[in-house]
Formats: structure tokens, sequence, C-alpha cells
């Protein structure tokens, strides 16, 4: 088959799952939608709140913003093909929705990474801090860790897209990296580029980056075991979330791994694999640094508890507005 771009690619994961696509349907549409309205509360509380325009809160608005990048450009799709009696995707689709989820992956450590050197700024250097993290030093750590997957992912894609194809079949829910070059000619010298080059970045955004932050909590663990009682507290309500976080989402990679790796895992792996890729870690993040952080759960406090009121009263109020009390009223009158 000659590589063009008028080619349907058709994921043959959806034929064999018969009448559970319905509850998986239903599954997917509650953790997304939960997803999508964690993250955008959360923003809103960061931008509504002046306190939190820290560099802290600035790297977690980016990061719930891939979050919510990398669910969208995926789960409805997945609910559409479940809904369908064709589940198929243009070849130019597949790669954007390639791109996008990649960008979602790399972007999301990158972050992650910035996230660990502000904590291990704010821990070994807490008197500097506010010195070493200006607003200039922000604006390039966030160009930085935006720009890089993104030129990373697009030599990436641009390389999968040249590669001949000899097959459309992707026995998979959804477009990624592998599944699509698998669907080229395998002996082309195109392919070998685009899988050395996948190496190569795998190997620079995932292994350099988890052993930075490894060394960054060694030297934080170091630092915080010399000092105070009140000293370790604070160290450990500044880093849990993070620590969490990237551990989660770490754990949620390996699982993407392995279902890209092993074609033969029944379908109901792959579904579960790939939710912990890019469906619990979205809708986790949030909820996570809403726990654990005491300043954003101060915040969410201040925020709800209004509304809550709120409701509580008009429920009250809709209570001695019944109907029966309307009438007894007017009886009452009369």
């Amino acid at each position: 088959m000659n590589h063009s771009f008028d080619i349907t690619v058709i994921f043959t994961a959806y034929q064999s799952i018969g009448v559970q696509k319905y509850a998986y349907f239903t599954i997917i549409a509650a953790l997304y939608i939960s997803s999508v309205f964690t993250n955008v509360f959360l923003m809103l509380i960061i931008i509504w709140e002046s306190r939190l325009h820290q560099p802290m809160y600035i790297f977690l608005f980016n990061l719930t913003c891939l979050g919510l990048i990398g669910s969208t450009a995926l789960w409805p799709k997945v609910m559409s093909n479940l809904l369908s009696d064709k589940q198929s995707s243009s070849y130019e689709a597949c790669l954007c929705q390639v791109f996008i989820v990649s960008v979602y992956a790399t972007g999301t450590y990158s972050v992650l990474t910035v996230m660990a050197y502000d904590r291990y700024v704010f821990i070994i250097n807490p008197l500097r801090y506010h010195t070493i993290m200006t607003p200039q030093k922000v604006k390039q750590l966030l160009t930085v860790s935006n720009l890089v997957p993104l030129c990373s992912v697009s030599g990436q894609v641009c390389l999968t897209a040249q590669v001949p194809l000899c097959s459309q079949n992707i026995h998979k829910f959804y477009c990624e990296n592998i599944s699509v070059s698998k669907l080229s000619c395998v002996t082309s010298s195109l392919y070998r580029a685009s899988s050395l080059y996948g190496v190569s970045v795998f190997v620079l955004s995932v292994v350099f980056i988890a052993f930075f932050v490894l060394v960054s909590y060694i030297r934080i663990i170091t630092v915080s075991v010399k000092a105070s009682s009140d000293s370790q507290r604070k160290a450990i309500s500044t880093c849990a979330p993070h620590l969490i976080v990237f551990v989660n989402f770490s754990m949620s990679s390996l699982f993407s791994i392995i279902y890209n790796q092993f074609v033969f895992v029944s379908e109901d792996m792959h579904m579960f694999l790939s939710f912990q890729f890019a469906l619990v870690p979205p809708l986790l993040h949030p909820i996570i640094y809403g726990i654990k952080n005491t300043d954003i759960r101060k915040c969410l406090v201040k925020h709800v508890r209004p509304v809550v009121s709120y409701v509580t009263c008009y429920i009250k109020s809709s209570h001695k507005l019944s109907p029966n009390f309307v009438q007894q009223r007017v009886m009452s009158r009369c």
C-alpha cells in the first residue's frame, strides 16, 4: 500500500468488546466530565486567587492545561467510536492525535521536572527563593518546558508521516506513535529512523527527567533530615503533592509502554491501560493538589462554602414555599 493521506485508519480493538462498549462509554464519560470539571475549577481558582499567583501554582496551571488537552484529544473520539458501527479515522486526524497525546505525555514530564526544581529551590534555599524564582525565570522555565516537547514531538510525527504505509488496521482504541509506525513497511529506512528517534526522545525525556527528580528529592530529604521538626513537616507538605503526582504519572506511563509493546493482551486490559495513561492522571492531579496543598484547600473552601450555603438556603426556601404550603396560605386568607 502506497503512502497517502487519503487512507482511513481502522481501529480493530473495538470489534471484540461487544455490549461492554456501553459500560465503557458510561465510565469514560463520567471520568472525563469529572476530569474537565476539576481541572477547569482548579484553573479558575488559581486565576481568581492572587495569593496563588506564585511559581508553583503557575506551573500547576500549566500541568492542568496539558491534562485537559491530552484527555480532550483522546476520549471524545473514543466515546464516539464506542457508539459508532464503524471505528475509523482519517490518517491526518490520526497523526494529529498522535501529536497532541505525545505532547501531553512529554509536556507533563517537562512541567513535573520544572516543579521539582521549584520545590528543590524552595526547600534548599528558602531565603533566596524569590530571588532565584523571579517572574523572568518562571517565564523562561515555562517556555522551555513547553517548547522542548513541541519540538521533539514535531520531529517524531514528521518522520512518522513520511513513512510509506503497508497496512491500515490498528489494534488499539486510539492512535499513538508506535501503532501508527507499525502500519509502515518495516523494511524502510524511514521506519528505522523514526523508531531510533522515538527511542532517543524517550531516553532523554523520561530517563533523564526521572534521574533529575530522584536526585532532587534525595537532596531535599538529606537537608530535611538535618532540619527541625517544623521544617520537616513543611518540606513534606510542600513536596508530597508533587511527588505523588510524579509517581502516579510515571506508573501510568509505564503501563502505557506495556500497552504499546504487548499487542496480544485482552481488549479489557487495553482499555484499562489507556485509562491509566490519559484519563486517570488528569483527574487525579487536581484532586491530589486540592487535598494535599493547604493553600489550594483553603481557597477551595473559600469559594465552595458560599455556593453550598446558597444551595442550602434555596432548598430550604423551596421547601417552605411548597405547593401545599401555598395552598394553605390561600385557604387561610379566604
